[in-house]
């Protein structure tokens, strides 16, 4: 008889029972601010206090143009009054999908402090000088590894990678690396903002803001 069997079947996948209570804090209406980027920054900087890995990992999700729909983590590297940035490879299936349907999601899970925020709205490049701006800031070899990655393309294995990069590390070990013509910034421009706390009994706090004209509204939702 085969030894393996189904976790499933025998109740080993079975996960009714994990479950954490959140009850460290709540959100109230008075801990708002009318514009939704200041208490996005609060939040953040304590998320950096609090020690939290990548706290500026998120998820970003988007959709093709047949409807099909992807999720990855990046990294946010600039937020302000215009929106938040992330870089990437122009040729990466993210960038595939913006380019069919720019309306993209993005998720702080930052569970640690039981608090999340969800971010929508549109995708668009940022300048070449932005860009360029922050692939300076970047180590050496990370500008090297963009040249090397034709991100979310087949790869037969680690050896043709790591030899690429070794080739483009030899080409560029003088001087400056200069910014690839396909790689570079996306500004997810919001329309809405949700910030969601936990509380106890599930009952957690959800306000959302929605864009209007040169203003925010917000809401309370339910849990």
């Amino acid at each position: 008889m085969d030894a393996f069997t189904n976790p499933a079947a025998d109740g080993a996948g079975d996960l009714s029972a994990l479950r954490q209570e959140y009850s460290t804090r709540g959100l109230t209406r008075e801990d708002l601010d009318q514009d939704p980027l200041v208490l996005f920054d609060r939040w953040f900087e304590q998320a950096r206090s609090a020690g939290l890995t990548e706290p500026n990992a998120m998820s970003l999700a988007t959709v093709s143009a047949s409807g099909e729909v992807s999720i990855r983590t990046v990294l946010l590297k600039l937020y302000d009054a215009r929106g938040f940035v992330f870089f990437t490879n122009y040729g990466s299936r993210k960038a595939q999908d913006i380019a069919e349907n720019a309306n993209v999601a993005l998720l702080f899970p930052w569970i640690a402090l039981e608090r999340q925020i969800k971010i929508t709205g549109p995708a668009e490049k940022i300048s070449t000088a932005e860009s360029l701006k922050y692939f300076q800031s970047r180590p050496h070899g990370s500008q090297i590894g963009a040249w090397v990655s034709n991100q979310s393309q087949p790869l037969t294995s680690r050896q043709v990678l790591e030899g690429t990069f070794q080739k483009m590390w030899n080409k560029f070990k003088e001087g400056q690396v200069p910014l690839p013509d396909f790689w570079g910034g996306y500004r997810v421009v919001p329309k809405t903002i949700e910030f969601w706390q936990g509380r106890k009994n599930r009952l957690h706090d959800r306000f959302a803001y929605q864009k209007q004209n040169e203003g925010w509204t917000t809401e309370r939702l339910m849990p």
